[in-house]
């Protein structure tokens, strides 16, 4: 028997490769003698570096840098050599770096960002992957571009403060100290949404919620955002705020492809490229993958869905263990996903849920064992 396990991370909790591990010790209490691959996946936020580095090889590297609020964080990226860095926005400007009661998404800034870009171009980086998700900002990038030399100056030629917030009292856009080096670097961007910067599909209305924005936040976000958009178009020549994609990690990803000029990817695809995930599904008997939370908005990128793509391209099973199933999560079924099982036994506190999360999915896991074993692993697909 060869299984495949490729899971993301169970944000908060527990990383890919934790998820991963766990799901192996299940199936394994069940069949210890079965070949298990682990490939521990990522979509572009939390975790890609990682993912990245357990693919490819490589050096992950730490520094301090200053979080979405300010504050000192110890954030790291990954040095691949041949002048390659891969880089995840949430490891310095993500929600996980700010206490709950210390959010603040009008003031937080994707600053860290820049600087771990800053440290890959000190390295030599000739091309730079970025991850982008998890964020605890909504700053359109501006944060990120500053920390590599552009500034954004109000009325009376004052800086602007911190945050997306800000945004609204921009008046003009000084671009002449921005980093020259970035000239020599290509940029590719690994994110698992297609939003635009803007509007009802925008950054601010479908992920500032998230970050704590209230509904009146939210219209003062979107309101800045696109001013800044204003100011943007008139100071390149070009307005890009509807680009698909560009509303990701809080417009971070308006930055990369205005300034940066950066190509987009899904994240998922790009690790599993990099994993070599559709070599080794050949030949497999079934797919493990998971997430935090599966539901109907999985479809959209997420890494279950294109994990399950991969499997069922080369004809094998796929099923899929969350945290949570959501509304609409068998729509999933149309995407490759052979069924789908939620971690919680019964009703239960969600930091409870999260703090057994690993011994949750080896349960889960090797409940699912017995069940293949029953069926003598003869499951097939529709």
């Amino acid at each position: 028997m060869k299984v495949i396990i490729a899971p993301d991370s169970f944000k908060e909790s527990l990383s890919a490769n934790a998820v991963a591990e766990a799901i192996a010790a299940g199936w394994a209490s069940v069949y210890p003698d079965a070949e298990i691959g682990l490939y521990p996946m990522a979509d572009g936020g939390e975790g890609t570096v990682d993912a990245v580095l357990a693919a490819a090889g490589g050096e992950r590297r730490e520094m301090v840098v200053s979080g979405p609020m300010g504050e000192p964080v110890t954030a790291y990226w990954g040095w691949l050599g041949d002048g390659q860095a891969v880089i995840e926005m949430a490891a310095a400007s993500g929600l996980h770096c700010v206490p709950s009661d210390q959010r603040d998404v009008l003031k937080a800034s994707s600053f860290g960002t820049g600087e771990l870009i800053a440290a890959a171009l000190d390295a030599g980086a000739t091309r730079i992957i970025l991850g982008l998700g998890g964020s605890a900002t909504n700053d359109a990038g501006v944060g990120l571009l500053m920390a590599l030399g552009a500034r954004f100056l109000n009325n009376q030629d004052q800086l602007l403060p911190p945050g997306g917030g800000a945004l609204q009292a921009l008046h003009h856009i000084d671009l002449d100290g921005l980093d020259s080096r970035l000239n020599r670097v290509e940029f590719m961007v690994a994110a698992d949404v297609d939003n635009p910067l803007c509007g009802p599909r925008g950054a601010s209305h479908i992920f500032g919620p998230q970050k704590g924005a209230s509904m009146e936040q939210v219209e003062q976000l979107d309101r800045a955002l696109g001013h800044f958009a204003d100011v943007l178009a008139s100071t390149i020549g070009v307005d890009l705020r509807n680009e698909p994609g560009v509303g990701a990690a809080g417009g971070l990803g308006f930055a990369a492809l205005a300034l940066l000029h950066a190509g987009f990817r899904p994240g998922i695809e790009l690790v599993a490229e990099l994993s070599g995930l559709a070599q080794a599904v050949q030949g497999a008997d079934l797919v493990i993958t998971g997430e935090g939370r599966l539901d109907g908005q999985s479809l959209h990128g997420k890494t279950p869905v294109g994990v399950a793509r991969i499997a069922q391209a080369a004809g094998v099973p796929v099923i899929a263990l969350a945290g949570s199933l959501g509304e609409g999560y068998q729509r999933l079924y149309e995407a490759g996903i052979d069924a789908a099982f939620s971690l919680t036994p019964g009703p239960m506190e969600l930091n409870e849920a999260m703090e057994h999360a690993a011994l949750q999915l080896q349960a889960r896991a090797g409940d699912i064992a017995r069940l293949w074993r029953l069926a003598g692993g003869n499951f097939s697909q529709d």
